[in-house]
């Protein structure tokens, strides 16, 4: 139940921040035309969150969390528009090390970036 209650509120926390970077990018990009594309710290950040998320939800029995220890991104494509999305998938979940890899689309789910993390996995002390 305490590990029920770790991931709700972790979940809660991110969904907090993923809707004031949202309204700050839009308020930058969309209503005062700053700048007109996705910046690649943006893409990175958004897949570092979604990848840690991703490593939590397959962490091994006994961990107390994760940290990324190794990240790679690969652009493939400007967003000039609309908005991106990712989804996160483990590659291998050991007792050590967890591998994600995230998949970022455009708004026309289009692959934008595609990036490999490694997550290590911390025990309690």
């Amino acid at each position: 139940m305490q590990h029920f209650a770790e991931l709700f509120i972790a979940s809660v926390l991110l969904a907090g921040l993923y809707a004031a970077m949202a309204f700050g990018l839009g308020l930058i990009y969309g209503v005062l035309r700053i700048v007109n594309l996705a910046h690649g710290g943006v893409i990175m950040a958004l897949a570092d969150s979604t990848g840690g998320a991703c490593a939590f939800l397959n962490l091994p029995e006994g961990a107390a969390g994760t940290t990324t220890i190794e990240s790679k991104t690969n652009f493939l494509r400007a967003v000039r528009a609309g908005h991106i999305e990712s989804a996160s998938r483990p590659l291998h979940a050991g007792r050590t090390v967890v591998v994600i890899e995230t998949d970022v689309v455009d708004a026309d789910g289009r692959l934008v970036a595609r990036v490999t993390q490694s997550q290590a996995v911390l025990r309690p002390a």
